[in-house]
């Protein structure tokens, strides 16, 4: 290939050492990574691939509109609740059904409570093993330990040097008896790992608190909707009744003991965000200040539809508003229409589907989605044993969404970006908050675009915006009390249920803040059945393979440039895919419209 340069900015070249990743562990899905390293262990070509191919839009087809959300919503089980938020959203839209105040306030309860979830879980049992060394952990002193819990968060109150001595004791057991599970195959001994055995026993122990703590988040969607994962929705509203006169026994509908619960749950997520889980990411980040600037980069255009409406529908009430921003110009934040085909596009001249043209994009309303799985001439191996793929013909099953043909990142990253640049009073006081103390534990002086911009940023922007979620949740909550207790206990809005009352023909779009970023879903519904149905998810648009033009994605873009300690040990690649969170499930469905087998795709 040589040297070439891309639209947006990226010189790219595939020689020297091919370094390949497969499967990329400790996310969602199935996902391959390939990179060019030069002689000096610096990444100058980047390749992402997604490597799944199952089916969950086309069976939609000719079906009620109002199950949509329960086909969908199994699309991931871990970001659990998203889907079916933003497919309900899709159909109301589509039959013009308003949904009462208390089903918005409990929605938005549900979809904050899944962001604290996946975050927690995220950083903790998914990204801190990129940045914690667990074996180096016997090594601390839990007397240093504990001073250096009283200086990271003196208000978390499990902090004695006794606490974190047991906490050592059970690790070190867990590694003498050789099953190491999730610690297992870790570069222990790299140097790019820079904490010291104190700041890793802390993580260590963190990492336990939250594996236990998660379970108890969830509990908020079984209140709501029944059960988790995969909580129930209902188009028009939400499918639990409030009724203050009764006890709770099973079965019984929404009263004060059961909202009192879910306070006590919300409760608990504000305090583990901020005593545990922003200040430990400042103080993990503060032994690796050198990464800002040695990559995960990312894309300079960022995006999100905006979501969490203080007053439903009213957009201008987004919390963390919507928007775009190109080439890192925070000074102009350009609007965003999910319904102008002129805007969001998907390309897949580098994905394994095939367009009438594939120079040209499709709106989510036309999206079309047939399978062409070919391998570049330039490709080694075979279909079924690829040993590297032809990045110029086509390598991926994730297609290409770009905004205006612009290549964007999406994810809370971009979310505080934008609310940053849009002036944000909250998200503000949060960056400067976090960076001043980032900055007297780094001893360095960045400023917002220095330090949100890249892996560490990304990283902290999940826990920012997980602490806001557990706020927002509170004021919701309150919201929703008073609401109840000025006689409205209506939660569902019925009057256009019946397929009587819908129009002929319609079309509509939902959008959610997902954990890992901007989701949508567009439907197109006739004679009362879906006519189309399609989903553009945040991994998509941020692992998405290259379009007609050359412009690379996020994933590709956040490691051009990146430094590598060890090219055979490649910790930093996975810190920087890791910080995006991905989810290659929702990324990538296809299936025949009969529901047929196509083909079957073996992955080694």
């Amino acid at each position: 290939m040589g040297l070439i340069t891309t639209p947006n900015g990226y010189t790219l070249d595939n020689s020297g050492q091919r370094v390949v990743i497969d499967p990329v562990t400790r996310i969602e899905g199935h996902m391959r990574c390939e990179v060019n390293i030069d002689s000096s262990n610096i990444i100058r070509n980047a390749v992402s691939t997604g490597t799944m191919w199952r089916g969950l839009e086309v069976i939609l087809k000719g079906r009620d509109p109002r199950d949509a959300w329960a086909f969908v919503e199994r699309i991931c089980g871990v970001c659990t609740g998203c889907h079916a938020l933003t497919s309900v959203r899709a159909v109301e839209d589509a039959l013009g059904i308003r949904i009462p105040l208390n089903a918005h306030l409990i929605r938005e309860i549900m979809a904050k409570t899944l962001q604290v979830h996946d975050h927690v879980v995220h950083f903790y049992h998914l990204h801190a093993l990129d940045w914690v060394n667990p074996v180096n952990a016997l090594k601390a002193d839990p007397k240093a330990t504990s001073a250096l819990q009283q200086t990271v968060s003196p208000a978390h109150p499990l902090s004695s040097p006794g606490y974190f001595r047991d906490v050592q004791t059970r690790i070190k057991r867990f590694i003498e008896s050789g099953q190491l599970g999730p610690f297992k195959n870790g570069y222990w001994d790299n140097p790019a790992y820079k904490l010291p055995p104190e700041a890793d026993l802390m993580a260590v122990a963190h990492y336990l608190e939250a594996l236990d703590l998660q379970k108890d988040f969830v509990k908020v969607h079984t209140v709501f909707g029944g059960k988790n994962p995969h909580p129930n929705y209902l188009v028009g509203g939400v499918p639990c009744a409030i009724n203050m006169d009764q006890n709770y026994s099973a079965g019984a509908p929404l009263n004060m003991e059961r909202l009192n619960f879910v306070r006590a749950r919300i409760e608990e997520m504000i305090a583990f965000n901020k005593n545990v889980y922003v200040p430990d990411v400042i103080a993990i980040a503060s032994f690796y200040k050198n990464q800002l600037w040695g990559g995960g980069h990312g894309a300079v255009n960022v995006m999100d539809y905006g979501d969490y409406a203080k007053v439903p529908y009213d957009k201008s009430t987004d919390q963390l508003p919507g928007g775009v921003i190109l080439n890192g110009n925070w000074n102009e934040v350009m609007p965003i229409d999910p319904r102008n085909p002129d805007e969001v596009q998907e390309f897949v001249t580098h994905s394994w589907y095939s367009y009438p043209d594939e120079s040209k994009g499709l709106h989510p309303w036309d999206g079309i989605t047939e399978p062409n799985y070919v391998l570049g001439a330039n490709a080694k191996g075979t279909k079924t044993n690829i040993q590297e793929l032809d990045e110029s013909a086509k390598y991926s099953w994730i297609k290409a969404p770009r905004w205006k043909g612009h290549a964007v990142e999406v994810g809370p990253l971009s979310r505080y970006t934008i609310a940053y640049a849009k002036g944000v009073g909250y998200v503000q006081e949060q960056v400067a908050r976090s960076l001043a103390s980032f900055n007297q534990l780094a001893g360095t002086s960045l400023d917002p675009k220095a330090a949100l911009h890249s892996t560490i940023g990304r990283t902290l922007a999940r826990a920012l915006e997980s602490e806001y979620c557990g706020d927002m949740m509170l004021e919701d909550w309150h919201q929703l009390i008073a609401n109840i207790k000025a006689g409205d206990t209506a939660t569902a809005n019925m009057e256009k249920w019946h397929p009587d009352t819908w129009p002929k023909e319609a079309k509509g779009v939902g959008n959610v803040a997902a954990p890992r970023g901007a989701l949508g879903h567009w439907i197109k519904i006739k004679d009362g059945k879906i006519e189309n149905y399609q989903c553009v998810v945040p991994t998509t648009w941020n692992g998405s393979p290259r379009d007609p033009a050359g412009n690379i994605g996020a994933f590709e873009a956040c490691l051009m440039n990146t430094p590598v300690e060890r090219p055979n040990e490649p910790v930093e690649i996975l810190r920087s895919l890791h910080s995006f969170d991905p989810c290659l499930a929702c990324s990538t469905h296809v299936l025949g419209p009969e529901g047929e087998e196509l083909t079957t795709v073996k992955v080694r």
